[in-house]
Parts: C-alpha cells; sequence; structure tokens
C-alpha cells in the first residue's frame, strides 16, 4: 500500500468512528475530522434537520460535495455511515488517506444504536437497519484499504488494531 498522510474511518453508525477517530488522533498526533460536523457547520444546520428539509438524495449531493472537499494533511476523518453513497467523496478519501472500515455485527450496532432518524441515519421509508447493512457492506468493502471487525473491542483495541495495521501506510 503506497503512504497517505491520513486515515479515514467508514463503516454503519454506532460503529465507532468518531470515538475510536479522536483517540486515534491523539495516539498518532494527528487532527481529528469528523465529516458529519463539517456538513453540519457547512449548511448551517444539524444531519437530521437537513435530512427532513432536504430529502435523502438532496442531503447524500450535500454529503458528498463537502467530503470530496476536505484535503488534510495528517488527519483521521471519521465519515458519517452514508458517506459510501458519494462516489467521488470515496475515491477522494481513497487517495488522500488509508481507508479503514470499522464492521460490526447486526447483533452489535443494535446494541449501540438508538434513534436512527434522530442519529440523522438515511433511511428509506420501511427499511429496516438489516436492509441498511445489507446495502452498504459490499460499498464499505468495496472502498476500505483494511477492514477491521471491531466486534468484542473497545475503543482502545479498535485504536491499535488500525495502528497496527496501517503503520506501514501511514506517512
Amino acid at each position: 500500500m503506497e503512504q497517505k498522510s491520513n486515515i479515514t474511518l467508514i463503516g454503519m453508525p454506532g460503529a465507532g468512528k468518531s470515538t475510536a477517530g479522536i483517540v486515534l488522533a491523539k495516539v498518532l498526533g494527528y487532527r481529528f475530522i469528523d465529516s458529519d460536523l463539517e456538513i453540519q457547520e457547512t449548511y448551517g444546520a444539524l444531519l437530521h434537520e437537513l435530512i427532513q428539509r432536504y430529502g435523502n438524495e438532496k442531503f447524500l449531493e450535500m454529503e458528498n460535495r463537502v467530503n470530496a472537499a476536505v484535503s488534510p494533511q495528517r488527519s483521521v476523518i471519521a465519515t458519517g455511515g452514508s458517506a459510501v453513497y458519494g462516489k467521488e467523496a470515496m475515491e477522494h478519501f481513497r487517495d488522500i488517506s488509508v481507508v479503514v472500515y470499522l464492521r460490526l455485527t447486526y447483533e452489535n450496532l443494535i446494541l449501540r444504536l438508538g434513534d436512527l432518524k434522530e442519529r440523522g441515519v438515511i433511511m428509506k421509508p420501511g427499511q429496516t437497519l438489516q436492509d441498511i447493512i445489507k446495502e452498504r457492506q459490499p460499498l464499505y468493502e468495496h472502498y476500505a484499504h483494511v477492514t477491521i471487525d471491531a466486534d468484542g473491542l473497545d475503543i482502545r483495541g479498535i485504536v491499535e488494531t488500525i495502528v497496527n495495521e496501517v503503520k506501514e501506510a501511514v506517512s
């Protein structure tokens, strides 16, 4: 794997991307960027408000645009779970960073997630969490340079695993 100066975390909501990302950034001496917060700051509203106001498709375009414009150095980027729907953004993340997929089983996601709508999760009418996982998992696997099975790992374990997996590829 070629040298990259960033690490981008992808995965389902509740997988620990933001929490692990903050700790990982501290361990590596990197900056931390939460792409959901970047979207909220850019558009001046919370994620679930943006989804309600503009609908899923428009929100995904907004998310893709913001993510494709992120160009940091020596940063850990935690993406929203729906970032993988943005082809331009994901190709950009693959170019500028080592993309790490934090994978959790359905059972563990259920334990970690609260109200999906309140979290700003993109859902079609009638769609279940299992439907979302089935739809997104192939995308996460496609874009990831590295996949970490996060089941049974606490935040420290996730961070240590990421560091061990990417240390050669991060400059």
